[in-house]
């Protein structure tokens, strides 16, 4: 058992607060690890605001790299010493998404079974199983990818979560490649990311919509062919008018990704797609939010699909080491997605800057 500093939220719409935990060795299948960075996410706001559920106190924090510590009986894949980034998708092997070779489909994804807790011994719930502000974490074994150790630790550690969710909402999820439009609706950090997943792909053109015109400037910087700020324009009319200069006939983009997770954005993505297009949801939407009224006929007559994409659709051994390949190889900057650099006591400023829309992340370093 070791004691370290850790932010949690106590209560929900509390401000969080900087405490003393207990993290327990390694049992069987799990790992400690020493985090180097993490990234202030808009889940962990949603954790604090009570939008996930109500297991306060949670331990929050979850985009994140460090290195491996120690490990738990059974462990083969990581080892101390292993430079990591975390992923909430420790694939279990076995539940039928993965005996069809799907996993990152994977419907059985685990955590550490033992808990963190607070000094007085109240269990912690960590967010979204990994709970990485803090200066160490006890995780599954299977939530830690080894990727590149030359690599920047703020960097790299947004694969975690929001980059890989935009990156992998546009490639994985919405098949983004050479000869197909994708337009995306929303350009905070996911929405940029998908943005840049696009641009990687090949995709033209690559429309960004938002009302922020700052936002649309990073979405420019970040690959997109074309920005849109929906503000002053009618974001699906001008879609389908950039899309019909690049391919006669189109009638939208044959990709949009919606990045917000509101109903009214979704029914613009809806209608912005082409004829055989695909709708991406990868904007976390509130559960009282519901689909808006769209005529059937409307559905059955554009074809296609409507899909939400989750976590990018990505499988984190697979996908978190070819990426960081391409970053170290100047292909993916993500560099650009790091706002900030902050310390662990700077997250409740960070939540403010990000509510604000002043940055892409504010990444805490250790």
């Amino acid at each position: 058992m070791q004691q370290v500093k850790a932010v949690i939220a106590r209560a929900k719409g509390a401000p969080v607060e900087l405490v003393t935990i207990n993290v327990p060795a390694p049992g069987p299948g799990e790992a400690v690890v020493k985090i180097q960075s993490c990234g202030v996410c808009h889940t962990d706001l949603h954790y604090r605001e009570g939008g996930i559920n109500d297991e306060f106190p949670f331990l929050l924090g979850h985009e994140a790299a460090g290195i491996v510590e120690a490990v738990g009986p059974d462990v083969t894949d990581v080892a101390p010493g292993d430079f990591v980034v975390l992923n909430w998708r420790a694939v279990c092997g076995s539940c039928r998404a993965c005996k069809r070779g799907e996993p990152q489909y994977c419907f059985a994804t685990f955590n550490a079974t033992q808990k963190m807790t607070l000094e007085d011994g109240t269990e912690l719930s960590p967010a979204l199983g990994i709970g990485a502000f803090a200066e160490k974490t006890l995780v599954a074994a299977g939530q830690c990818t080894k990727v590149d150790p030359e690599a920047r630790p703020a960097a790299v550690g947004l694969l975690g979560c929001g980059v890989m969710a935009g990156i992998g909402a546009a490639i994985n999820t919405g098949g983004a490649t050479r000869g197909r439009s994708v337009a995306v609706i929303g350009c905070g950090g996911v929405g940029v990311a998908a943005i840049a997943g696009a641009a990687l792909a090949g995709s033209s053109p690559v429309i960004a919509v938002d009302i922020d015109p700052k936002k649309l400037e990073r979405a420019a910087a970040m690959g997109a062919t074309h920005t849109v700020d929906s503000s002053q324009t009618d974001p699906v009319e001008e879609i389908k008018r950039i899309c019909a200069e690049t391919y006669d006939g189109a009638e939208g983009a044959d990709i949009v990704v919606e990045a917000v997770g509101r109903p009214e954005t979704w029914k613009q993505a809806f209608y912005a797609r082409d004829l055989a297009g695909t709708v991406v949801l990868v904007g976390v939407p509130t559960p009282d939010m519901t689909v808006p009224e769209i005529p059937l006929i409307d559905v059955f007559g554009r074809g296609g699909a409507l899909k939400s994409s989750w976590y990018g659709d990505c499988l984190p051994s697979r996908d978190f080491p070819m990426l960081v390949d391409l970053y170290r190889q100047g292909r993916l900057d993500l560099d650009a997605f790091v706002s900030e650099e902050i310390g662990i006591g700077d997250i409740e400023a960070a939540f403010e800057k990000m509510h604000r829309g002043e940055v892409l992340r504010s990444v805490v370093v250790l």
